[in-house]
């Protein structure tokens, strides 16, 4: 069976850690405890070069590789899950996504995702973005709340995929950061690659050549936290958390770019989606409501804001 094959160095910091919490923390979060420990088991894990016992001690310099089988399935398995459809026409739909969903299924997580809903609820979703991924246009995190369109057909998913990439489309999202935010408008404008020893992360780096630019605008300041609208102006990976995060504003909730403290998932919302229709040639805008996990927090960060002002 064909393997993705992932790798990286212990640090100094993790020195004196078991490899399973290890595991734990560098995998996505879509990988259980108990798959990673199968794949210990099944010698899938390599600590310098020899299988390892989950509960062996790392040290520094140490480089452990993971060999993840890819088992790709044929086809998505349709799956009867409530979807929040915004708009649906025979070309498209916009979906407003919950914060717990994945948008498609990977290593780990084959079931319960947008994509298993969408393959219940059409009759024919677009092929362009292969077998997992039908109809996918573009993604947000799954820990990521708010809008994105699907594709039903080929002609509309190539037409939406242009608008993306050639930044004709609109896309606004509201987070709430660490920190007071100083300037109220700014533009982030740093190249974004992967983490040079973590896979699945990925950071500010001055060598990649991928533009990454994103524009912000403070909303309201809090007693140590802002509300922020951001304007995605590229498409990158995880781009408003790692940019927020190399500022010094990571989004709360966000445990893989700053600290998830009491927050089950980073706090951030695709608020706005607007694009060409690619059969009408009409500009479309979508609005997602803030959602209520972000409402309350906005409502404690406001009377904590109070008192101190009291």
């Amino acid at each position: 069976m064909e393997k993705e094959k992932v790798t990286f160095d212990v640090g100094p910091r993790e020195a004196g850690h078991r490899l399973d919490k290890f595991l734990v923390e560098k995998m996505p979060k879509t990988m259980s405890r108990a798959y990673l420990q199968r794949l210990v088991r099944s010698g899938d894990i390599l600590v310098d070069g020899q299988p390892a016992k989950s509960h062996h001690k790392l040290k520094a310099g140490e480089a452990i590789e993971i060999g993840i089988p890819r088992m790709i399935p044929a086809t998505v398995v349709p799956e009867d899950l409530p979807l929040d459809i915004v708009y649906e026409d025979d070309q498209l739909l916009v979906v407003n996504k919950s914060g717990d969903m994945v948008v498609h299924p990977a290593p780990g997580n084959w079931s319960g995702t947008l994509v298993n809903a969408l393959a219940s609820h059409c009759e024919k979703l677009s092929d362009v973005g292969g077998p997992v991924k039908p109809g996918i246009v573009h993604r947000i995190d799954k820990g990521t709340s708010g809008l994105l369109v699907v594709a039903k057909t080929d002609q509309a998913h190539r037409a939406l995929a242009r608008q993306f990439k050639n930044k004709t489309s609109r896309r606004v999202y509201l987070a709430i950061v660490r920190g007071i935010v100083q300037l109220d408008n700014g533009i982030i404008d740093l190249p974004i690659g992967r983490h040079v020893r973590d896979r699945f992360r990925m950071a500010v780096d001055f060598n990649s050549e991928k533009e990454a630019i994103t524009k912000y605008h403070v909303l309201e300041r809090f007693k140590d936290s802002t509300l922020m609208e951001l304007v995605l102006a590229t498409g990158r990976t995880h781009q408003i958390r790692v940019h927020m995060s190399h500022i010094g504003h990571p989004l709360l909730g966000d445990d893989k770019y700053g600290t998830r403290g009491q927050f089950p998932r980073p706090m951030l919302h695709a608020r706005l989606l607007g694009f060409t229709h690619p059969s009408t040639k009409k500009y479309l805008e979508f609005e997602s409501p803030i959602p209520k996990d972000m409402k309350k927090l906005i409502r404690t960060k406001r009377a904590e804001a109070e008192d101190v002002k009291r």
